[in-house]
Order: C-alpha cells, then sequence, then structure tokens
C-alpha cells in the first residue's frame, strides 16, 4: 500500500520533509522555490508565497490524483464521506483592518530647522549615539518636551500606506522605563513604508540598531514567531536576510535562522561580538561585518543542531 509521502509526491513532486511538515513546488504560483507547506498531523496547508491555504489536504490533491490513487489516500485517512464542497480556494478571506496610530500632540519633529530649546538635549543624545541628521529626516525622529512621553525621542512606523501604526519613545534623561511605546499590537513590518523587498533586508532588535543598517527591519525585541506579519511577508517575498541580534542572543538567532532556512530562504549571520549591539558600531563597520558574515549552510545547521543536543 502506498503511503501519504508517496501519494503527495504523484500529485505535487517532489517534496522536502522536516518533522511533520512536506515542503513542495506550489502548483498555483509556480515559485521556484518550495513554498507549499503540507502538514501531515493538522491536514493543513499553505502556499508561503501565493497564501494558497487549506484546511483539508483531500482538496488540494484530488485532481492530481487518479481514481486509485485518490481511493488509497481516503483509506490511509480514513475518510467515509466524500461529500466535501472544493470551496476554501476561493473564498473570501476577511481583511484585517490596519490600526492607525496618532502621534502624541506634543510630538516635536527633529528634522524643523528651527527647534526650541528644550529640544537640545535630545539632539545631543542622537549625536552621542552616531545619529546625524540624515538619520533623523530619513527615520523622521522627534521629541516631546511635554506631556506623557515628556523627555523621550519618538520614532515612528509608517505603514505602506504611510500611516502610522506604531512608535518607538525612548527616553534619553533619567527617566523610567527607558522605553514606553503605544499600547497596540507590535505585530507590524517596523517601517515597512521604507522597506525594499527586492533587496536584501537586515534583521535587528531595535530601531537605533536599524539605523546604522541599510534596509534594516526592527524585530522591536529579539524573537520572530511564525504567525507574524513581518515572518510571513518575508517568506512570501523570498529576500536575502542578514540576521544581527545583540551578541547575548545567540540562541534566539539560532531559532530565527532555523525558522527561515526551514521554509528555504537564504540566510547570513552578522558577527557583532566586540560590540554590546548594531546600534553602538558605526555605519562603516557594521557594513564590514555584513560583508564578511557567514552564509548559513546545512552544515552548520547540522552542527548548532548537535551542539543544541
Amino acid at each position: 500500500m502506498p503511503s501519504k509521502i508517496s501519494l503527495l509526491s504523484n500529485a505535487l513532486g517532489e517534496c522536502y520533509k522536516t518533522s511533520n511538515e512536506l515542503l513542495f513546488y506550489c502548483p498555483f504560483c509556480k515559485h521556484h522555490k518550495k513554498k507549499l507547506s503540507v502538514n501531515l498531523t493538522t491536514n493543513n496547508y499553505k502556499c508561503w508565497t501565493c497564501d494558497i491555504r487549506g484546511t483539508n489536504v483531500r482538496r488540494l490533491i484530488k485532481t492530481r490524483l487518479s481514481h486509485s490513487q485518490l481511493y488509497e489516500w481516503d483509506k490511509l485517512n480514513n475518510v467515509v464521506d466524500l461529500t466535501e464542497i472544493d470551496t476554501e480556494l476561493f473564498e473570501d478571506k476577511p481583511k484585517v483592518v490596519k490600526e492607525i496610530v496618532e502621534l502624541p500632540k506634543e510630538f516635536i519633529s527633529l528634522a524643523n530647522p528651527n527647534l526650541p530649546i528644550t529640544t537640545k538635549f535630545a539632539y545631543k543624545y542622537l549625536q552621542d549615539r552616531g545619529i546625524v541628521k540624515q538619520d533623523i529626516v530619513l527615520w523622521k525622529i522627534g521629541v516631546c518636551s511635554s506631556g506623557e512621553y515628556q523627555g523621550r525621542v519618538i520614532v515612528p512606523s509608517f505603514d505602506t500606506n504611510g500611516n502610522c501604526d506604531y512608535f518607538v519613545a525612548r527616553s534619553y534623561g533619567n527617566s523610567f522605563p527607558k522605553y514606553m511605546n503605544p499600547k497596540v499590537s507590535k505585530d507590524i513590518v517596523f517601517n515597512e513604508l521604507f522597506i525594499d523587498w527586492n533587496k536584501d533586508i537586515v534583521l535587528v532588535e531595535g530601531v537605533f540598531d536599524a539605523m546604522k543598517a541599510e534596509n534594516a527591519i526592527p524585530l522591536l525585541g529579539s524573537t520572530l514567531n511564525e504567525k507574524t506579519t513581518l515572518f510571513n511577508k518575508i517568506i512570501h517575498y523570498d529576500p536575502v536576510v542578514y540576521i544581527a541580534l545583540d551578541p547575548d542572543a545567540e540562541a534566539k538567532s539560532n531559532d530565527i535562522i532555523n525558522k527561515l532556512t526551514h521554509y528555504d530562504i537564504q540566510v547570513y549571520k552578522v558577527d557583532v561580538s566586540g560590540f554590546e549591539d548594531v546600534g553602538t558600531m558605526t555605519k562603516n563597520q557594521f557594513f564590514q561585518r555584513k560583508e564578511n558574515a557567514k552564509l548559513i549552510t546545512d552544515d552548520w545547521l547540522l552542527e548548532n543542531q548537535i551542539m543544541a543536543i
């Protein structure tokens, strides 16, 4: 009797197997990499490029197998009632309503030519971090000298429509806590308005790290979940990814690398050792480290899996 994997291979072609998931070339978008994920445990499938998805693998393969092969599939899956209607591929998905965030009413853009005296400490704080005027203009950095976010530098994020969807408020003095961000979802691609998905992208932890690297996206932390918008965008656009997290986040860096390479994303790991984080580097220093970044290979992945045992 044929196995589920052999029947799937007959329907979809050669696959790459990892745990309970199988990766195939997608018959819908015909992407040049194996982006169609089939989970034999949950019976779900999804293409990470064209986003075709479903909760019954039989719907995906029934027109690609002979009657006898489909009968074998049904026996393996204990199928009795075969009257399901193939509507999921065509139904409209509910639209996600994006949250628009208002910047604090006290926000003052540091790109303004005539700034009040109250902004000088914020400006010096940025200079001390190696942030220059060009960065301030590019990142639309501002400051609040009063109000709820008093004493904080504000770095806004803009979605692809130019709407503010988040902002980082970092204290430039002794205010606690250091960061006091808005109480909205962080499931965004920070400053996606300015991201070019056709170029290499760099994943870093914070916004000040991102300012030292070109086409960089801050994770607003040190983890990347497979269910997040950012992860799905990376799988969809398939850019080359450079991982440049803080030196103390080695395990988390490796976790992200394993997740991305699982979906056939080409990944490089940037050596940040000797620095507290990317934000403490100069742009030239980061450029040199990026030029010498290590390509993640199967041998590297195997070595790290062995070390983790």
